[in-house]
């Protein structure tokens, strides 16, 4: 085994939490004296998935937005309502233009080196930093891992279930979209298999990316994805011809184990580090939140950690999930109140973990009010 390699940082992983650090990094000048390896076990050469999110302002991936959208619909319980979202807008990347940019900005480095194989293990000890990957062990002053463990080690009263979708791309042979209106979630999908939802990305009149997404704790068979996504494009969007050129499907976790932030000179990123919000799984900002956090902290001290979000927002999640394992109907009618009773903007920036205990409290009392005390006891217990 080779083991005289070693680097300033490693990033394990190279999915959007490597690579946005990466991308972060060296936005901030931060690279010049370093030496840094990429590792991940796939090139990163499919466009696999989509990350859509909420923003006021420009990012440092402004340049590869798809498209983007300032009023979005949501259908709930009683309600259907077309959200106004400014300040905020509602954007789109798709993952062949964002591994391409990051891909493409990284290679123009010559003191960051990329390497396809999977890693084994990752481990830091007192005295030294190291992963095994291809039977070579690469040592580091810091490891940033995405790394999800094989298996939670979940307490008695935490929940894990899952957000899972298929999405595809349809084309149609009549305008049947709105370009400039995108759908945010759509409660009138089929919800014989659990909480579900169905969400519109429209990219012109004639094509758009409609994803059928459900919060259960089992997957389901590849039909019954197609079977949603079916009744719903037939009820609410078109009963004419389509056709489908692109389709994608993922799993996202929604855990209420708290992921630990770093163990020893090893800092989790991404799902890993805790950056999905466990009520929700939007990922991309709370990513690029921490991406911008660690840096900051690198320049300002030369270490990378950076303090875990405010318990209350952990708490939160638990609640949802409680509700969502206990009572999984109530999911649909939770978010439609969240929705009807409070301004878009309030509801945007509780999910983004930028409101005040204040406005948390107003927004909480919006909510069901037996189903949300019975689980904010249970966790309280």
């Amino acid at each position: 085994m080779n083991t005289d390699q070693r680097y300033d940082y490693i990033i394990a992983g190279a999915g959007c939490a490597g690579l946005s650090l990466l991308v972060h990094m060296i936005h901030s000048g931060l690279l010049g004296d370093k030496k840094i390896l990429l590792i991940d076990r796939e090139a990163k050469q499919q466009n696999d998935r989509t990350w859509c999110f909420w923003e006021k302002n420009c990012s440092l991936f402004e340049p590869i937005v798809y498209r983007q959208w300032e009023q979005t619909w949501f259908h709930g319980t009683g309600f259907s309502s077309l959200l106004q979202l400014a300040p905020y807008t509602y954007k789109l990347i798709r993952g062949i233009d964002f591994y391409k940019y990051c891909l493409e900005l990284i290679c123009q480095q010559c003191n960051i080196d990329i390497l396809q194989v999977e890693v084994e293990q990752v481990y830091s000890e007192a005295n030294d930093t190291y992963l095994i990957a291809g039977g070579r062990k690469i040592h580091a002053d810091y490891i940033f891992s995405s790394i999800l463990p094989a298996r939670l080690p979940l307490r008695k009263n935490d929940h894990s279930l899952l957000q899972h979708f298929k999405g595809w791309v349809i084309d149609t042979d009549t305008p049947v979209f709105h370009p400039e209106q995108a759908t945010l979630m759509d409660f009138r999908a089929i919800q014989e298999h659990g909480c579900a939802f169905a969400y519109v990305m429209p990219f012109s009149s004639t094509r758009a990316l409609v994803e059928f997404t459900l919060f259960t704790g089992q997957l389901l068979q590849p039909m019954q994805y197609e079977e949603g996504l079916r009744l719903y494009i037939h009820r609410f969007i078109t009963q004419g011809p389509y056709r489908i050129a692109e389709e994608e499907y993922g799993i996202i976790p929604m855990t209420s184990y708290r992921f630990p932030v770093h163990h020893h000179r090893i800092v989790y990123i991404g799902t890993a580090g805790g950056q999905t919000r466990a009520s929700s799984g939007y990922t991309f900002r709370f990513i690029q939140k921490h991406s911008a956090a660690i840096v900051a902290s690198l320049l300002r001290s030369g270490q990378p950690f950076v303090p875990a979000p405010p318990r209350r927002f952990h708490f939160y999640d638990r609640v949802l999930l409680d509700i969502l394992h206990n009572r999984n109907e109530k999911g649909k009618r939770i978010f439609s109140e969240l929705f009807r009773k409070n301004k878009p903007q309030q509801v945007l920036r509780f999910l983004d973990n930028e409101s005040s205990p204040g406005q948390e409290l107003g927004l909480i009392a919006s909510l069901p009010a037996r189903p949300f005390l019975q689980a904010a006891l249970r966790q309280l217990r």
